[in-house]
């Protein structure tokens, strides 16, 4: 019961797309500023850059779909050990809705989909 009420308020989200007002929390899952945006545009409430791929892992992945399962598997795994930023993204979701936001085109096959993914299967 608790991994479904987590499912529905953690959402994902381009972060170049107009926030809502049932965004909640919007928390910038990228290690990496997204390009051409300004901090007020972005309306970005917390960047844990932190938390996304190491730089290794993301320069591995390169956004091709054809690793996407790989990249889930080693991500996961990466987060399985940053216990200590785990716990505060935790902790934002305990005061409501939160919105992942990413940079990358596909929208299927980026860290913020594996993140949610992971944080239905943990919770």
């Amino acid at each position: 019961m608790v991994a479904l009420s987590i499912m529905n308020e953690v959402k994902i989200k381009r972060v170049y797309y107009a926030p809502d007002g049932d965004d909640g929390t919007r928390i910038l899952v990228d290690r990496l500023w997204p390009r051409g945006l300004t901090k007020e545009r972005a309306c970005v409430d917390v960047w844990l850059k932190d938390i996304a791929p190491s730089t290794e892992l993301r320069k591995w992945f390169g956004h091709d779909p054809a690793k996407w399962e790989q990249f889930r598997e080693r991500y996961h795994r990466e987060l399985e050990a940053n216990v200590n930023l785990v716990s505060l993204l935790k902790e934002k979701l305990k005061g409501g809705a939160v919105t992942l936001l990413f940079a990358a085109k596909d929208a299927e096959h980026n860290e913020a989909v594996a993140l949610q993914e992971w944080l239905n299967r943990r919770s």
